[in-house]
């Protein structure tokens, strides 16, 4: 067998610098009947993330409430469903 199969795998490796998102879909904001102003706090209350951790939103499901969401990050799609619903996204800095 040549050497380079033989030798242990090793290198450099960036998974404990990388960012694990807490991932809320608009379906699941509609299903918690959230509205209004509607930040991580919320969100943790309704069980929908976890005290701890960056949350992500996306656009899987249907939104018709109007929400003013604040959270770490958006996806496209969940922002053009947020603004039609009539809400806005306001990045969370802290």
């Amino acid at each position: 067998m040549p050497l380079h199969r033989r030798l242990p795998k090793i290198g450099f490796s960036n998974k404990r610098f990388g960012t694990t998102f807490q991932v809320v879909n608009v379906g699941d904001i509609q299903k918690a009947d959230l509205q209004g102003d509607v930040g991580p706090e919320q969100l943790v209350a309704a069980g929908l993330a976890r005290k701890s951790g960056v949350i992500k939103i996306l656009g899987d499901g249907e939104l018709t409430n109007k929400v003013n969401l604040t959270a770490h990050a958006v996806s496209r799609s969940a922002r053009e469903k947020l603004e039609a619903a009539g809400g806005s996204f306001i990045a969370h800095t802290a």
